[in-house]
């Protein structure tokens, strides 16, 4: 399977969507955003991505690698 990233971003119509990167359709929309990080999460585990979460100011607050990171940290 090829790495897949995620973000979870705010709608214009109110709620929380999951989006593939490159794909213009949300992989899923919610109500809240704890909703869709949980969603985005599962996603970017079963692609081995990052999921990516953007804030309320819209701008992106978090990045969660869950394939293979090249960097080695500890912890």
């Amino acid at each position: 399977m090829s790495k897949k990233d995620y973000y979870v971003v705010t709608r214009p119509q109110g709620g929380w969507a999951v989006k593939k990167e490159g794909s213009q359709r949300a992989s899923a929309v919610t109500g809240t955003q704890k909703e869709s990080i949980e969603i985005g999460k599962d996603l970017a585990k079963k692609s081995q991505g990052e999921l990516i979460i953007q804030g309320k100011d819209h701008k992106f607050r978090e990045k969660n690698s869950y394939g293979n990171d090249p960097r080695n940290i500890k912890g």
